[in-house]
């Protein structure tokens, strides 16, 4: 057997042994696309399998992440710390071979995929990525960033609308660093593609700009040829339409939907390796021949970093204050003095929205912290999110400002990819509402613990006249039920600095930055606390002496009208405290030390006041205590009146504490 023939079929054959060990997983998109893949890994793929985070190499991309044994496969036979015991173990508990790739830069995972069309579209984020810090660094002779963003795709990745939208904005910036490989086996799980999927894929790529070609998924010269044609063209990206079988060589379930989601059976997978002339024991069988050829990937890996790394030596010397920027982005170190002399907002002068706040501050934290890009779902002016003094990206070179177009979920998966490339912090703008359409994108950048910024503005029934349909409602504590993202909503023009101050700071998720569109009074921090406090999540904003009797708890604009509750009350001869909560995430994560100096056990009058869902507001309330928020839809009025409407006002908070003090018989 050839060695090409054999490789592919160690490839098949561990991902059919690696199910049926399971008893569950994808072998038919495995079977169906190893020729291609083996092809792209072989001849054509940049890396290193000792050294998996090499600034510069090539990524590649599961797109697909149903068929996860397939880049299993390929990682353990070219060299990656993926040992053949975790093939063994594939889809078992603490095993590193999951049943869908989770992000492991260590063992050569890019990215997290299995949610179809996310892959697709955060290879398109890490293409921008690519452009931005090779037209920032490469300089005539040193071209230290020059590497393409591989992916892997399937049917039900073109069906979700995310590859729409992601393939529309790529073929817009002709992000020609991007070859993706469609597995075009017309197989779902509910059967063949022809129930739903009967478009004409090349013309709709060749109309969103794409250079399009096709060929026989199992033609070994015709993948490498269409490969390398794409590889040339520069100023588009490349879709190859490759006609797979799915379940390749499988006499009874090849091409057909059995096959997807299944196990072949013992049966079957006898008979399958019978036809390939492949031992039928022991299971997991890798030939040596085969490991010899594809371990060959470690030298040419170590080789092509070495050269990489003898160039970066001679950029150095020639550009060494270039060279300290490169190395303070690849670390995602801040450079010194990034946060002195940012925006000092004063009661003197006036409301502020906090949106109008953020645009203050982003734009001097752009002049410092040059990796800092992005933008906004077509809503700049609202958002704040434009940088005044820098291009836009894809018109001029080293352009940081991103226009998504009307693109959110397409925008947040490639804010994923941005984060994953390394050196770039990204951020994306958009309503608060709208973080609906990116939901699926930013759970997976919590899941990834990637560095992403949301800018949410317009963050309540505060936006107004533009009613229900953009008022949010239950966002807010939808993203703050998320594992490992953080959401900020501040009170106040310094609070906003403050708060992205953290954002920039963070580690291990991303953080929202949720913003008023109304203006807001600028806190007196020599009556009240200084803003600084924000980053402990919620402290004390206003206080009592001694023990206080009801604590109002808020976030955002309604801090204010807890602050007018509490000036009343206080009048009247009430212990109140205000606690500002403007971030449950960090608030949970300060020691309980703290948490119970701020809500005291003992008190347990309290209310809290939000302009969105109460959901959430009672770990903070407990039984005996009361939320004024808002659990309908809102309406379209001025926001005022809506506040009024709604409860939301300092006369209803001074109300509910009176009840509150009432049933506890202390008034």
């Amino acid at each position: 057997m050839k060695i090409d023939e054999l490789c592919i079929n160690t490839i098949r054959f561990l991902a059919v042994d690696a199910v049926e060990k399971a008893r569950s997983g994808h072998p038919g998109m495995p079977m169906g696309d190893a020729a291609m893949a083996y092809v792209l890994w072989d001849r054509f793929l940049k890396h290193n399998p000792r050294n998996p985070q090499w600034p510069n190499r090539d990524r590649f991309i599961l797109s697909a992440g149903h068929g996860s044994m397939l880049l299993y496969g390929l990682l353990y036979l070219t060299g990656y710390p993926l040992s053949l015991r975790e093939i063994k173990n594939f889809r078992q508990w603490g095993s590193k071979t999951p049943g869908h790739p989770e992000y492991d830069p260590e063992t050569g995972v890019e990215t997290t995929t299995g949610p179809l069309g996310q892959g697709f579209a955060t290879g398109v984020g890490m293409a921008i990525a690519e452009r931005y810090l090779r037209e920032y660094f490469n300089r005539p002779g040193f071209p230290i960033v020059d590497y393409n963003i591989y992916a892997l795709c399937s049917d039900g990745d073109l069906m979700e609308g995310v590859s729409s939208e992601a393939a529309s904005l790529a073929g817009h910036l002709k992000l020609g660093k991007l070859v993706y490989l469609y597995s075009d086996n017309r197989i779902t799980i509910e059967g063949s593609t022809d129930l739903t999927f009967t478009e004409d894929v090349a013309a709709r790529f060749t109309a969103y700009g794409w250079h399009v070609q096709r060929v026989d998924g199992n033609d070994l010269k015709g993948v490498e040829q269409a490969i390398r044609r794409a590889r040339r063209e520069r100023r588009r990206p490349s879709l190859i339409i490759a006609r797979t079988r799915i379940a390749f060589g499988s006499p009874n379930k090849e091409g057909t939907a059995e096959s997807h989601g299944a196990p072949l059976g013992e049966e079957e997978v006898k008979r399958t390796k019978e036809l390939a002339g492949w031992p039928l024991s022991p299971r997991f069988t890798v030939p040596p021949r085969v490991l010899d050829h594809m371990r060959k990937a470690v030298d040419r890996g170590r080789a092509a970093e070495a050269r990489w790394k003898e160039r970066l030596r001679g950029f150095a010397k020639r550009h060494p204050e270039l060279y300290r920027r490169w190395r303070e982005f690849i670390s995602g170190e801040l450079p010194r003095g990034w946060d002195e002399g940012l925006p000092e907002f004063g009661p003197a002068d006036g409301p502020v929205a906090t949106r109008s706040a953020s645009g203050e501050v982003l734009n001097v934290l752009a002049d410092r912290v040059h990796n800092l890009i992005g933008g906004s779902a077509d809503l700049a002016p609202s958002n704040n999110t434009y940088l005044k003094n820098y291009p836009d990206f894809g018109v001029k070179k080293k352009g940081r400002n991103l226009h998504f177009g009307v693109r959110e979920h397409a925008m947040a998966a490639a804010l994923n990819g941005m984060a994953l490339s390394g050196g770039i912090i990204p951020y994306g703008g958009t309503f608060l509402v709208f973080s609906d359409y990116m939901r699926p994108s930013m759970r997976l950048a919590a899941m990834m613990k990637q560095h992403v910024i949301y800018v949410f503005t317009h963050d309540s029934i505060g936006l107004g006249e533009d009613g229900p349909t953009h008022q949010p409602v239950e966002q807010l504590n939808s993203l703050r039920a998320m594992p490992g993202f953080t959401e900020i909503r501040p009170a106040d023009a310094n609070e906003t600095r403050e708060a992205w101050k953290i954002a920039l700071q963070r580690r291990g998720g991303p953080v929202a930055l949720v913003l008023t569109r109304q203006k807001l009074p600028v806190l007196d921090r020599v009556r009240y606390a200084p803003a600084e406090r924000i980053s402990r999540g919620g402290y004390v904003l206003a206080d009592t002496e001694g023990m206080p009797e009801v604590i109002l708890l808020a976030s955002g604009s309604e801090v204010h009208i807890a602050l007018s509750a509490y000036e009343r009350l206080t009048g009247e001869g009430v212990r109140a405290r205000v606690v500002n909560m403007a971030s449950f995430r960090l608030f949970d994560e300060q020691p309980s030390r703290y948490r119970d100096s701020v809500l005291p056990p003992g008190v347990e009058a309290r209310v809290a006041v939000e302009a969105g869902s109460s959901l959430g507001w009672y770990r903070y309330v407990g039984s005996g205590g009361a939320v004024i928020g808002i659990d309908r839809f809102g309406a379209s009025a001025p926001y005022q009146v809506l506040y009024e409407r709604f409860g939301l006002t300092a006369a209803n908070v001074v109300r509910t504490v009176r009840r509150l003090l009432r049933q506890r018989g202390s008034r």
